[in-house]
C-alpha cells in the first residue's frame, strides 16, 4: 500500500478509522500518564519511537512492504522535525488543557498553507486564506480566556505547530521525491529519531528512581506506557498513510473531526473548566474548518472533472 494506484474507497475509510480511534485514545491516555502518573514526558516520547520501530520491524518480516535504501542524509530533516513535532506537541499537552492544546493544533492548516505559499511557489485562491481568518481567530479567543492558560504551555503549542506543519509538507513531498510509501520512509525515519531522543533524554530527565523512565513503576502503569507505544505506533503509521495516498490537507481536515470528540472527551474526563467565551472560539475556528474543508473539496471536484472533459 502506499504507492501505485492508490487504495480503494474502502481501504481508505479503513485507514481513517483506525488513526481516528488512535489518535484519540493516544490524547486521553498521554495526559493521563502525565497527570495521573507523572511519566516523565520526553521518556513517554522515546517509548513511541522505539515502539514505531519495532512494529515496523515486525511489519518488515511479515513482507507487508519491502525496505528501499535510502541515504541517512535524505531522511535527516524529516527525523529531526519528527522529534520536535512528537516532543512540542506532547509538552503541550502536558502543559495546557485537553481544549486548548486540541485548538492551537487547529492553528496547523492555516501554518501549512503560510509555508506551501512562501517557500514552495504554491497559490491559494482568496476564499481559501479568508477561512484561516476564523479559524486563528477562535484560537485566539479560546486561548484568551482559557482560565488555566500558562505561558509556557502556548510556547510549546506555537513550536508544535510550526514544527508540525513543516513535518507534514515534507512528508508529502518526500513521498513523492523518493518515490517510497509511508513505511518504507518510517522505517528509516523512526530510529534515527529514536537515537536524537536518547542523546536529548539523560539532559532533561532523570533516567533511574523516582520520575525517572527505570523507576520505581506499577505493572499497571507499565502495561499503560507499553499500550500508549502500540498505539502511538498505529498513529504514526496511519497519519504517513493517509497523507500519502489523500494530501496533506485532507489528512488535517479529518484531523479537525477527531478534534471536536477529543475536545468532549476532555471536558468530561479531565473536568477542564470551560467559558462562554472559549464555546464562542471552538465554535469560530469549527465554522473557518468546515468552510476550509468545503472550499478545498470543491476545488479537488472541479481540477478532477476537467481531467474528465480533456479529449
Amino acid at each position: 500500500m502506499g504507492s501505485g494506484s492508490g487504495p480503494g474507497p474502502g481501504w481508505l475509510a479503513a485507514g481513517l478509522l483506525v488513526n481516528l480511534v488512535a489518535s484519540i485514545c493516544i490524547v486521553f491516555l498521554n495526559k493521563w500518564l502525565y497527570v495521573r502518573l507523572g511519566f516523565p514526558n520526553l521518556s513517554l516520547t522515546l517509548v513511541h519511537f522505539a515502539a514505531t520501530w519495532l512494529g515496523l520491524g515486525l511489519c518488515q518480516a511479515l513482507r507487508v512492504f519491502a525496505p528501499k535504501s535510502l541515504r541517512p542524509r535524505q531522511v535527516l530533516p524529516l527525523a529531526l522535525s519528527f522529534c520536535g513535532f512528537v516532543v512540542f506537541t506532547n509538552l503541550s499537552l502536558q502543559s495546557n488543557t485537553i481544549g486548548t492544546y486540541q485548538l492551537a493544533k487547529a492553528m496547523t492548516t492555516p501554518a501549512i498553507v503560510a509555508i506551501q505559499s512562501l517557500f514552495y511557489g504554491k497559490s491559494f485562491p482568496l476564499r481559501i486564506k479568508l477561512t484561516l481568518i476564523p479559524i486563528t481567530l477562535g484560537v485566539f479567543l479560546n486561548s484568551y480566556y482559557d482560565v488555566k492558560f500558562n505561558f509556557l504551555g502556548m510556547v510549546f503549542a506555537t513550536l508544535g505547530v510550526l514544527v508540525t506543519s513543516l513535518y507534514q509538507v515534507w512528508v508529502g513531498a518526500k513521498q513523492h521525491e523518493l518515490q517510497v510509501n509511508s513505511m518504507q520512509l518510517l522505517y528509516y525515519q523512526a530510529p534515527m529519531s529514536s537515537a536524537m531522543l536518547l542523546c536529548i533524554v539523560p539532559f532533561f530527565e532523570p533516567v533511574f528512581g523516582e520520575g525517572g523512565i527505570f523507576g520505581p513503576w506499577t505493572l499497571s502503569a507499565v502495561l499503560m506506557v507499553l499500550l500508549s507505544g502500540i498505539i502511538a505506533f498505529m498513529v504514526n503509521l496511519s497519519i504517513y498513510w493517509i497523507i500519502g495516498n489523500t494530501s496533506p490537507v485532507t489528512y488535517n481536515m479529518f484531523g479537525h473531526f477527531k478534534f471536536c470528540i477529543t475536545l468532549l472527551g476532555g471536558y468530561l474526563l479531565f473536568k477542564d473548566p470551560l467559558s462562554l467565551n472559549q464555546v464562542l472560539g471552538i465554535l469560530c475556528t469549527l465554522l473557518g474548518i468546515l468552510a476550509y474543508t468545503h472550499f478545498k473539496l470543491s476545488e479537488q471536484e472541479g481540477s478532477k472533472s476537467k481531467l474528465v472533459q480533456r479529449p
